[in-house]
């Protein structure tokens, strides 16, 4: 005989972000709590749902606050604004129902501990990220088997591969051209191996492209901390984004856009401008499921 257990719930939301389409982008769950939940619950919740990063979000109206933590299927913690928090704010912003928010009086949003700037422009959220470090170069020839690429296939022509960060630090790597990119193959415990070497998280392999619409095309590897590869990847954007604007590919206070994800057929558009003050990293968000999560 099979009786109904009781037991506590949580509303969960799925979200495709940086898309304004269903069922492309990246997907992201959301669940809301009314409290801090244990680690190992975090953890759980996360690796249940499976996707390459789960946010739980904490609204509070009394002093219009969202607090939100993001954990990987594998348990580790995210501290980066990527598509983690995009995804965890439009949520607060699309359940009209649930949220009641006013754009007049946006929540303060904070990152696990830190309070983390966010402006709106129509349907599109933008995360302020801090202005980018330009770290160390890593030799091309020891990614060459990591990638399965040929050292002439690395390298455009005066950007070399480089860390960079803003909050999170990653591995810059520009390719010769669209076919080089499509080709590229990680390999797990190769990449891992250089991140703890050269102190980074992930890969950011991109090109330049012809394309005044969409200059710039991306593919994201982190094996590290779970992800093999990300259709979307905002901590890795801003980076890029500062990297560019260095080398003077991109200009100050305008709008580029980066597509991620067409190798995954989860087509993603991420935009990015550099200011004097930081980097914004923006897009849309669309909600695809939303239930209930028992616990």
């Amino acid at each position: 005989m099979i009786t109904k257990q009781e037991t506590e719930s949580l509303a969960y939301y799925v979200l495709d972000v940086f898309t304004s389409e269903k069922y492309k982008g990246n997907q992201l769950a959301v669940v809301v709590t009314n409290e801090d939940l244990s680690l190992s619950l975090y953890k759980d919740i996360s690796k249940e749902f499976g996707y390459s990063e789960t946010s739980f979000i904490r609204y509070s109206r009394e002093s219009n606050t969202l607090k939100v933590r993001s954990f990987t299927p594998t348990g580790f913690e995210i501290n980066g604004a990527g598509h983690n928090l995009l995804g965890a704010v439009h949520a607060l912003l699309l359940d009209k129902e649930r949220f009641k928010s006013d754009l007049n009086d946006f929540p303060k949003i904070i990152m696990k501990d830190n309070l983390v700037a966010i402006s709106v422009t129509g349907s599109k959220l933008g995360l302020h990220q801090q202005a980018a470090v330009i770290k160390s170069p890593v030799p091309t020839t020891s990614l060459c088997k990591a990638l399965s690429l040929k050292e002439e296939d690395i390298g455009y022509e005066e950007l070399i591969p480089t860390v960079v960060a803003t909050e999170v630090s990653h591995l810059m790597i520009p390719l010769r051209n669209e076919k080089v990119l499509a080709k590229t193959i990680s390999d797990k415990g190769l990449l891992s191996e250089l991140a703890k070497q050269y102190h980074f998280q992930g890969v950011y392999c991109f090109v330049i492209t012809k394309e005044n619409e969409v200059p710039i095309k991306a593919r994201f590897f982190n094996p590290g901390i779970g992800i093999d590869e990300d259709p979307a990847t905002g901590s890795a954007a801003g980076p890029l984004a500062g990297f560019l604007q260095h080398w003077g590919y991109i200009n100050k206070n305008r709008n580029y856009k980066i597509a991620q994800g067409e190798a995954l057929n989860r087509s993603s558009i991420i935009e990015i401008q550099v200011q004097d003050n930081g980097i914004i990293v923006g897009g849309d968000s669309v909600i695809v499921m939303k239930g209930t999560l028992y616990i």
